[in-house]
């Protein structure tokens, strides 16, 4: 399976608490709910494109610990998001016990190894939202093979980033980017390898 990648980041690269006041306020984080105001038609066709493709989610523990507290509740057969997480295979990279859900599976202790096994079964997509701890652990890893960045139009100054010190350096390939109706740019990269590295300076005659 194919290994890819969604999260929602602002203009400073801020990953936490996108979806309310209260959903992570670690370290003192007072500024949760950010991507709330910029949900529209475009952003939802653009989830629903992604849940079409999954056969398989891997989620951290307190992204997995959200969703099973709400989707298990929504039941309408049309809810493409409800209905694919409902049903499908949940891999769940926490320690100690999680909250049970339909097809929840804990992984062992070495999540790279866990996750490359993962990869190797047949599918489509094995699909990680959110999840910023642990998608910062799979792509030092060099396990994510796609990454749909949501880059919503607004700076917070504070909070956990995806890329910060000890980034494993990576080249992309950009092979999508569109902006929603509210000015949240989705681009999807396609990871490459290693970096290429230059100079701008004149070379001596």
């Amino acid at each position: 399976m194919k290994l890819t990648a969604t999260t929602f980041l602002t203009l400073d690269g801020v990953y936490q608490g996108p979806g309310g006041p209260d959903e992570d306020t670690s370290g003192g984080f007072t500024a949760g709910g950010w991507s709330v105001p910029y949900g529209d038609e475009d952003f939802g066709a653009f989830v629903g494109s992604v849940f079409e493709r999954v056969d398989a989610f891997l989620l951290g523990r307190r992204t997995y610990e959200i969703f099973a507290a709400y989707w298990p509740r929504v039941t309408d057969p049309a809810n493409l998001v409800a209905s694919r997480l409902n049903s499908l295979p949940k891999y769940v990279a926490a320690h100690g016990e999680v909250p049970d859900w339909n097809g929840a599976e804990r992984l062992g202790e070495d999540v790279p190894a866990a996750v490359r096994a993962l990869k190797e079964r047949p599918g489509r997509e094995l699909q990680v939202h959110g999840s910023g701890a642990l998608l910062r652990t799979l792509l030092a890893a060099g396990l994510v093979d796609t990454l749909h960045l949501l880059t919503f139009p607004v700076a917070l100054g504070r909070g956990k980033r995806l890329f910060g010190d000890g980034t494993r350096p990576t080249a992309f390939r950009l092979t999508s980017t569109r902006p929603t109706s509210r000015g949240v740019v989705i681009s999807t990269y396609e990871r490459e390898g290693e970096p290429v590295f230059g100079s701008y300076a004149l070379e001596d005659e």
